[in-house]
Formats: C-alpha cells, structure tokens, sequence
C-alpha cells in the first residue's frame, strides 16, 4: 500500500533553517504530484508548497521565498527547505501525493506529519 512518512522536524529558534523529507512507496512516485501541508493547534490545515511530476513548483503566499519544495524520482523523495523560520511557522507538517494537478488541491495519499515547533 502507499506510504508516505515524514521526517526531520524538531524544536528550532526563529530564523533557523529545517529540512523535511518525505519517503513515499507502494506507487509510480514519479507519476504523482507531492505536496506539503501544515496544520497548527486551533487552526485548518493549509497547503504549504507543491511540485508537479514535471518539476512546476507552488507555493503558500506566506512561504514563497523562504521555503523551497524539490523532489528526487530516483529515491522517491520530496524535500521542504525551510529558511529563515518564524513563529507562525509552527505546525504538524504533512507530505501528500496527488495523481490530479497540483493547482486542484486534490491529494490522494498522507503521511502521518512531522511536528516543527519554531521558537522566538
């Protein structure tokens, strides 16, 4: 079955730098969309950055130009480079797969998330 499992979140100091990284299986990776999304206490989830099997990229108004989503479609991964961190970035982060484009939000498959805890 498809698994997506996260890694690498943690307790950081704002303007720190965190890379999270997304291991998927049991699907053609290189056939699906990747997105990442994050959800904090009291609050919706909201989609953070995408990337299309072509490489187009997408991203959150509020991480475009601190964040960057890439992918590796030999080692089935996508990554989440996180720079210049802030308060409000503190949320579980959730890796998903998409068979549809990107731009419709429409994702098949989650991970469980990865807790990033940002402090000031």
């Amino acid at each position: 079955q498809v698994q997506l499992v996260e890694s690498g979140g943690g307790l950081v100091q704002a303007g720190d730098s965190l890379r999270l990284s997304c291991a998927a299986s049991g699907l053609t990776f290189s056939s699906y969309g990747m997105g990442w999304f994050r959800q904090a206490p009291g609050k919706e989830r909201e989609f953070v950055a995408g990337i299309g099997w072509s490489g187009s990229t997408y991203y959150a108004d509020s991480v475009r130009g601190r964040f960057t989503i890439s992918r590796d479609n030999v080692k089935n991964m996508v990554y989440l480079q996180m720079n210049s961190l802030k308060r409000e970035d503190t949320a579980v982060y959730h890796c998903a797969a998409a068979l549809h484009p990107i731009a419709t939000m429409r994702f098949d498959y989650w991970g469980r998330g990865t807790q990033v805890t940002v402090s000031s």
